[in-house]
């Protein structure tokens, strides 16, 4: 009887160390963020598409990725996006330049359900991700048409770099906010419409 239960107390005890060995770390979502909104647009005024945005397949995942050397990526499986990149940059962009360019209207693409714009910012994302956990870098080409002419009437290439004082994933996240801050204020910048 004193055998079958130190056998019956160590199964119960190797059951019980596998469980806690197989517990997996919580999962950690992250979103970027906008300039924070103080004005308002004028409904009468220009209207600009932002979009499509296109970004490269390996940006184009639920995972926060940093590139490593030797041509290598990490994928952080526990530290995610909150929403696809695809659908953030839109979002988060459109909010940008609406704040710093309350004159105009800015709509994400697809904007049918809210009728015609007069331009659209076409934005092509080369890179945008953190680098061996010591820089954030954004890369990419835009070029502005003119909707009612189906012309490029102007066009350009960015690169912009922060040096990350903490490498933390919330830090990144941070970071590649503030990347698309400077993106935007330089696209507003090329925005002479008028």
């Amino acid at each position: 009887m004193a055998k079958h239960r130190a056998t019956f107390f160590v199964s119960l005890l190797a059951v019980l160390m596998l469980t806690a060995c197989s517990t997996t770390p919580p999962t950690h979502f992250y979103v970027l963020e906008a300039l924070p909104h103080t004005a308002r647009a004028n409904s009468q005024a220009l209207a600009i598409g932002i979009g499509p945005i296109t970004l490269p397949a390996l940006l184009d995942r639920k995972q926060m990725v940093t590139r490593l050397h030797d041509n290598r990526v990490q994928l952080a499986e526990f530290h995610q996006w909150a929403e696809p990149l695809k659908d953030t940059l839109p979002r988060v962009i459109v909010k940008n330049l609406a704040e710093l360019q309350p004159s105009y209207v800015f709509r994400a693409y697809p904007w049918s359900a809210y009728g015609n714009v007069d331009y659209r910012i076409i934005i092509d994302i080369d890179s945008f991700a953190a680098e061996t956990k010591k820089t954030v870098k954004l890369s990419a080409s835009w070029a502005i048409m003119d909707e009612r002419q189906h012309t490029i009437i102007k066009n350009g290439k960015i690169k912009f770099e922060h040096v990350l004082a903490n490498p933390a994933p919330a830090a990144i996240a941070e970071a590649m906010s503030q990347l698309l801050s400077q993106f935007s204020q330089r696209l507003i910048q090329d925005i002479e419409l008028h």
